[in-house]
């Protein structure tokens, strides 16, 4: 049976020993027993103990992690080499940043898979994504689209670095155009409400570490997945559906190694 001792160690029993241990003990000689001085002076065996630290998960198996990542973030895994993370206030700036770089890759994937799918079965007649960005639009110019980007980006991350720097400063009345009440501002980086959060998951924030650790886990593999899109992208000229199109016509030869390959003949 193992008995906890302080936070993140277990003390477990072991086997009896069976090296005669000796313990300082005064002798007091009783009358009418014969035994008393071996009793007093002979091998007896007590139950050892030993301490155990009980690591938790780390990037790299057998790590000690950083003081200032003690696990309590959702995601951590003790991984800072270049200890960005020492200074409090740069680490809740870089656990905003990450958080948003992990919604734009996971929103940038989608939508990229989404729309290269529509493009190669034929249903509509789009460009591949890293050329939409030279279509130019009938209902508006490309000035009038980077104008009206800068204004709402702008407006957007202002309020989310106001919230940031003042939790809840956001969710007052009149803050956001009469729209609080559908925010309802949890915490920064999670705004909530009916409008960023219809199905109602994770209400009570403080208590949602399994919905935050969901969500980081996989923003970084869209991260992951968004940066081997761009190197694909650049060594193949062409779009992640076709890229699997063709390496399933023929898996045997069509496969990364061939591709990178032949492009540096």
């Amino acid at each position: 049976m193992a008995v906890a001792v302080g936070r993140g160690f277990l003390v477990q029993p072991f086997s009896y020993s069976s090296s005669p241990t000796f313990h300082n003990k005064i002798y007091k000689p009783s009358l009418g027993s014969a035994t008393t001085f071996w009793s007093t002076f002979a091998p007896q065996r007590y139950p050892q103990v030993a301490v155990q630290a009980q690591q938790r998960p780390t990037w790299l198996p057998g790590l000690d992690p950083p003081p200032y990542l003690d696990g309590t973030l959702a995601g951590d895994y003790g991984f800072d080499p270049l200890g960005l993370g020492e200074d409090p206030k740069s680490l809740k700036w870089y656990v905003q940043a990450e958080l948003v770089h992990a919604r734009f890759a996971m929103a940038g994937v989608a939508g990229i898979l989404f729309t290269d799918l529509l493009r190669v079965t034929g249903i509509s007649n789009l460009p591949v994504w890293y050329e939409a960005g030279a279509v130019k639009f009938e209902f508006a110019s490309t000035r009038t689209l980077i104008v009206v980007q800068f204004l709402l980006m702008g407006f957007a991350e202002t309020k989310r670095y106001m919230d940031f720097i003042n939790p809840g400063s956001q969710a007052k009345e009149g803050s956001f155009f009469g729209l609080e009440a559908a925010l309802e501002g949890l915490e920064p980086g999670y705004p909530g409400g009916p409008l960023l959060n219809p199905l109602g998951l994770a209400k009570d924030i403080k208590n949602a570490h399994e919905w935050k650790l969901k969500e980081i886990k996989n923003g970084r593999l869209a991260m992951i997945a968004m940066l081997g899109i761009f190197v694909q992208a650049y060594v193949t000229h062409a779009g992640p559906i076709d890229n699997l199109v063709e390496h399933l016509s023929n898996p045997w030869q069509k496969t990364i190694i061939q591709t990178l390959a032949n492009s540096t003949s």
